[in-house]
């Protein structure tokens, strides 16, 4: 999969929020979206999951115009700001919904993402009785379940104990490894540096790569 961003811009109630963006994500690699709050990281992801639509400019999904030639990329895993799973249902059960949409995990599938991200002995209890942690587990197993070639992440580790951290970077790097792109968007300069193989810098909606977190 490759994600082709051309002259994207995006004003909301007349304020640039993503200002020209002009950028290529190949597979195989993490990007590290680093920056202030309202730098415009949230909203490039929103742009990117198809979630928002450009005031100007447009965004290629293997070749393929979002918006124009396809509604959402296709293949891709999803967490960003206020994300709601079902409180009313376990964890299993959350996933085997959203399996049900597209038809492609299977049951394995969904067992494995719990074991993964460390809940496994808790996929058969109800969210409402989860923890902060427990949650933000959940939604990276639902992000990463279904295998997708893409996967946004925003602020993957947040309520995250340090094991829990160590095992959600350990599991990123092997989604990268076996092809997809990862970008992540983190106030954990930790994350950026340990996982990151490509910075972007986000600053007033606008995106420069390289610079060397300290």
């Amino acid at each position: 999969m490759y994600v082709e961003i051309k002259d994207y811009s995006k004003a909301i109630k007349g304020k640039t929020v993503l200002n020209h963006i002009n950028y290529n994500f190949a597979p195989g690699k993490i990007y590290g979206l680093y920056g202030r709050n309202g730098s415009g990281k949230t909203m490039l992801m929103r742009a990117i999951a198809g979630l928002i639509y450009p005031t100007e400019g447009k965004i290629m999904i293997d070749g393929k115009q979002l918006h124009k030639d396809i509604s959402f990329p296709e293949d891709t895993g999803i967490i960003i700001e206020n994300m709601e799973l079902m409180p009313q249902y376990d964890g299993y059960t959350n996933l085997k919904l959203l399996a049900k949409i597209r038809k492609k995990a299977t049951d394995e599938d969904i067992y494995e993402a719990l074991d993964k991200v460390g809940l496994s002995d808790a996929g058969k209890k109800k969210v409402r009785a989860y923890s902060l942690g427990m949650k933000q587990k959940l939604s990276i197993a639902q992000a990463i379940f279904e295998k997708p070639q893409l996967l946004l992440l925003d602020e993957p580790t947040n309520a995250l104990d340090e094991k829990s951290v160590e095992d959600v970077r350990a599991l990123l790097i092997e989604i990268k490894q076996r092809g997809a792109i990862v970008i992540i968007a983190s106030h954990n300069k930790d994350d950026i540096k340990y996982l990151a193989d490509v910075v972007l810098e986000v600053d007033r909606g606008q995106i420069r790569e390289g610079r060397i977190i300290k």
